[in-house]
């Protein structure tokens, strides 16, 4: 191994692969640690992949890509303890290229991703842990990993080691974070036929749905549950602030069996079988959270820099697109020869005046909101599925009549200020 290398890139998820094969493709030498078995082997999401951002960096990726389907249809049920309200979208303009978004299952789809890094002129070294940076005179110089004689150097690191970056931590880029800026999501993938998955779903081959659950899935705490079809097995998960979860002493295991027993869920996975079960921390802070991501020798990309916007599912693509600025300031530090944080300055200005963080400020507020007045998950939403039961029930009453029921029953629940109040707060919340 050479002594010291242009950059390390610490995690082979989405974000260090995304910056390693950016950085390789232009002639820096690089270095990829990631401390799992193999890329994706400790890496967890629900299982989306948004094109546009993939694309940037390898066109007509979904040629060769380990994906499992084109998603045509995305669905939003309000749960409640018998009942769903549900709307979405199904376009089959989705189902042609170059698509929208896919389903992946993250141990093949990051195996895949990260060997193009390889063939780039990336090294990979799985397996390995780094314990800590290494620093001199202030600049961060080097990673110091859990094997013998681990001491590896270069101009710049960049940290991609996940939300609870204890590299970053180390550095004093952000303290611990609070329970409420960060969500335990566990996620169990159900073998099922695909046969059966398309007649369950109203799919076709090569079709694929989403469904974002809230509500009576999470026992109406803050925190959304989902169900996404692969080609042949199901994604299943549920997830809550760990905050939330403290408060109402709930146990992920147990979220996740009340959810596959909901008698809406039940049937989509009748007959399936389990064949993996994990667990995984995810950034919730948002536009609040975000730590220092610059520093002198040193960048911090994707979850490690709390990069998901959890109103719109969105980290892997935010993580990829935060890897390609990372990459491009060091390219140009390189060419400078300046590698102090001034000059790597220009990765956190590209970032935040990206997608990224101007759709983390458009929702800074949200989760706050949504968990500091329960009353959302907890009320509205039973209070929208028995409207919905109310108003669909053909029992001979006028539809206006019903239409003054259903507002008089909502109303006189929590009264019409705090209606009309909670109604402009959860408006200004996501506006």
């Amino acid at each position: 191994m050479p002594e010291k290398f242009d950059v390390i890139i610490v995690g082979a998820g989405p974000a260090g692969t995304s910056c390693a094969l950016t950085c390789a493709r232009n002639g820096l030498t690089v270095l990829l640690i990631e401390r799992g078995e193999y890329p994706g082997a400790k890496n967890v999401m629900g299982g989306v992949l948004y094109r546009q951002q993939m694309e940037e960096l390898i066109p007509e990726f979904w040629k060769e890509a380990p994906l499992e389907r084109p998603v045509i249809e995305q669905r939003f049920w309000m749960m409640d303890k018998e009942s769903v309200l549900s709307f979405g979208y199904k376009g089959l303009e989705w189902a042609v290229e170059p698509y929208n978004n896919f389903t992946v299952l993250r141990a093949k789809f990051d195996q895949w991703f990260a060997q193009k890094a390889v063939e780039a002129g990336a090294l990979l070294i799985n397996e390995t842990v780094v314990t800590e940076c290494i620093v001199e005179n202030g600049k961060v110089v080097g990673v110091r990993t859990d094997r013998p004689d681990g001491e590896v150097y270069a101009d710049v690191v960049v940290l991609a080691d996940g939300v609870n970056s204890l590299l970053s931590k180390q550095l004093g880029f952000h303290k611990e974070f609070r329970p409420d800026e960060v969500a335990l999501t566990v996620m169990e993938v159900i073998n099922l036929p695909k046969d059966k998955i398309n007649d369950r779903f109203n799919l076709q081959d090569n079709q694929g749905c989403t469904i974002e659950i809230f509500g009576d899935s999470t026992k109406g705490n803050l925190g959304t549950a989902f169900l996404y079809t692969n080609k042949e097995s199901l994604n299943i998960g549920v997830g809550t602030t760990l905050s939330s979860m403290i408060k109402a002493k709930l146990k992920p295991y147990e979220l996740l069996d009340y959810l596959k027993n909901h008698p809406m869920v039940k049937p989509l996975i009748d007959g399936g079988e389990s064949a993996e079960y994990l667990a995984h921390l995810i950034p919730e802070g948002g536009f609040r959270s975000v730590p220092k991501v610059a520093g002198n020798g040193v960048l911090v990309v994707g979850d490690a820099a709390q990069l998901v916007n959890a109103i719109h599912r969105e980290g892997s693509n935010m993580a990829m697109h935060s890897g390609l600025l990372a990459a491009e300031a060091i390219i140009e530090a390189k060419k400078r020869g300046d590698y102090s944080e001034t000059s790597l300055n220009s990765y956190r200005e590209a970032l935040y005046n990206s997608f990224i963080i101007k759709d983390l400020e458009k929702y800074k507020d949200a989760a706050h909101t949504f968990e500091k007045y329960p009353q959302y998950f907890k009320e509205y939403v039973p209070m929208m599925n028995q409207a919905a039961s109310k108003f669909f029930t053909v029992d001979g009453t006028p539809k206006r009549d019903k239409q003054k029921e259903i507002i008089k029953s909502m109303t006189a629940e929590r009264g019409t200020l705090r209606v009309l109040q909670d109604i402009y707060r959860a408006w200004k919340a996501v506006k």
